[in-house]
């Protein structure tokens, strides 16, 4: 009876003593279970980095750079026409001395102000003249706005280790001076003939025979005046322009995001973003506008048979002659248009390729 209750009693205490000495085994398997696990997690963690580099590409960033830039053109496109109508104004006496048989009166040389400018256009030719020379202004961007975010993103890595980091203000300058000069000289051939496009209401208007019908034939009108050479006219004071342009908006965005992110402890959000897009606005208008009179001026005088400019022999006889003409405050003729519109286009701009890059997984630029 004893023997049977020790062996019930063995049987009875076999399980747990089969759990005490299987405990170790357990647990080893139990850790190998979750080695195995997190060596799977670190795995699916290891493929993250892929994306993330993938979506911080360069053609990735080349192309979200494209789409916010066209989106932002879109908005504010009525603003750029009125700008460069209001900066041509002061060239009527200087047409009429080329031209001594037009008849030019001031009633229908100029406009008064900007929304006078802006209500004059959508009353006299249409209120979708306001978007006249939008599609060589979105071919533009397609070299322009890539190269330029690109060429500086590339620049900013070069100097600090991840590209996250904020870069000293001279630095950040000289990135953004660079990248826009590189991305306007490539992209002026479809900047001059927007401005020519958008001059055409106005041409006619004033009695002048139409110049340019289209994208097109204004893009083979200036190769057979000037050759392919003849679509860099302007080139210079374009370059020097989108140079200071670059200056003010890619510098100032720079500089004042990781400035309130860091002072003010923010993240990376659309509050920082605005804050930050509206001052690049502002300080891109004041460093640009003198530069974009005098291109606009060079790009749209008129030409001779082999397409040398008739007012003007180049950017400095052009700066020369509007001070001596017209005084300095004409080299901010159109500022308050050029100021409303790169406020708003910075605005949509950054906010658009902000949002869009962290759809698809980039980190904040």
């Amino acid at each position: 009876m004893s023997s049977n209750c020790a062996a019930m009693a063995a049987a009875t205490g076999s399980p747990s003593s089969q759990t005490e000495e299987s405990s170790p085994a357990s647990i080893g398997a139990s850790s190998s279970s979750t080695s195995a696990t997190s060596s799977t997690n670190s795995g699916r963690n290891q493929l993250r980095p892929v994306k993330y580099d993938y979506a911080d590409s360069f053609a990735c960033t080349y192309i979200v750079s494209v789409v916010a830039a066209s989106i932002a053109e879109l908005v504010t496109y009525p603003l750029d026409l009125t700008k460069t109508r209001l900066q041509i104004q002061g060239e009527a006496a200087a047409i009429a001395a080329i031209s001594p048989t037009q008849t030019i009166t001031k009633s229908n040389m100029q406009y008064r102000g900007m929304m006078a400018t802006a209500f004059g256009i959508a009353r006299e030719e249409g209120a979708l003249k306001l978007w006249q020379g939008v599609t060589p202004a979105l071919y533009r961007h397609v070299v322009y706005s890539g190269v330029r975010i690109c060429s500086y993103d590339m620049m900013r890595k070069e100097f600090t280790r991840d590209g996250n980091q904020a870069l000293p203000v001279w630095k950040s300058a000289l990135c953004g001076v660079t990248a826009g000069a590189v991305a306007q000289w490539l992209a002026s051939p479809a900047d001059l003939v927007k401005v020519q496009i958008q001059m055409e209401g106005r041409r006619r208007l004033m009695g002048e025979p139409p110049r340019v019908n289209s994208a097109g034939h204004a893009f083979r009108n200036i190769v057979q005046r000037g050759g392919v050479r003849g679509l860099w006219k302007g080139s210079i004071p374009n370059v020097q322009r989108a140079a200071l342009v670059n200056l003010g908006d890619l510098t100032t965005y720079d500089t004042i995001k990781h400035l309130i992110m860091d002072r003010l402890q923010m993240p990376d959000c659309h509050t920082v973003h605005v804050l930050a897009s509206v001052c690049a606005g502002f300080v891109a208008a004041i460093m640009g506008t003198p530069a974009d009179v005098v291109k606009t001026r060079i790009m749209n005088q008129p030409t001779d048979d082999k397409g040398r400019g008739l007012l003007y022999r180049g950017s400095v006889d052009c700066l020369r002659q509007t001070v001596s003409k017209e005084g300095f405050a004409a080299l901010y003729k159109g500022f308050l248009p050029c100021w409303i519109r790169m406020a708003p286009w910075s605005l949509t701009f950054w906010l658009s390729f902000e949002q869009i890059r962290k759809m698809i997984g980039a980190s904040g630029y």
